[in-house]
């Protein structure tokens, strides 16, 4: 990750901008989002992306938590470095953690949604580890697996297990 965003070195911030103003949500994401905190969910994001996108986010979606890993930008320029921890498989688990002790929240009533490798600790972590369109090694240690469906397919599933 560090190589990819040392290739950014020099290039204008204004270019994150752009890129976020064409971000495409996924499909199902705010009607879900809105559903589970309609119900009293506390909702994060734990991404592997950039806070300048997580940010963008979890105020849209009026979310409770974003971590993210930081562009480090001087003087309007990206330097090609990333500032702080990188957020990886570990950091993930560890923020699911934190968030569940922050909010009293027993991990079996807790759920974490990824599609990579780097998601498989935090999955372990919650209560209910969801695959949605993963990678096949995702798919394997999920205990749900969506791959046909929009995120939607989440509250199907958890209305039918009285979750929601």
């Amino acid at each position: 990750m560090r190589r990819r965003v040392g290739t950014l070195k020099g290039a204008p911030e204004s270019i994150l901008q752009q890129v976020r103003e064409n971000l495409p949500l996924m499909p199902g994401l705010v009607e879900t989002i809105q559903t589970l905190q309609k119900y009293g969910w506390k909702t994060a994001i734990a991404s592997g992306g950039f806070t300048y996108f997580a940010d963008y986010l979890k105020a849209l979606l009026q979310l409770d938590f974003a971590a993210s890993n930081q562009f480090d930008i001087e003087d309007g320029k990206l330097t090609g470095l990333v500032k702080g921890d990188v957020v990886d498989t570990q950091y993930k688990a560890k923020t699911l953690q934190h968030l569940l002790e922050k909010y009293g929240i027993d991990s079996q009533y807790s759920i974490a949604i990824g599609d990579g490798a780097n998601d498989l600790a935090m999955m372990n972590v919650a209560g209910l580890g969801v695959a949605f369109h993963a990678k096949p090694k995702v798919q394997q240690q999920a205990q749900i697996v969506v791959n046909f469906a929009d995120l939607t397919a989440l509250l199907c599933l958890l209305s039918a297990n009285d979750r929601i």
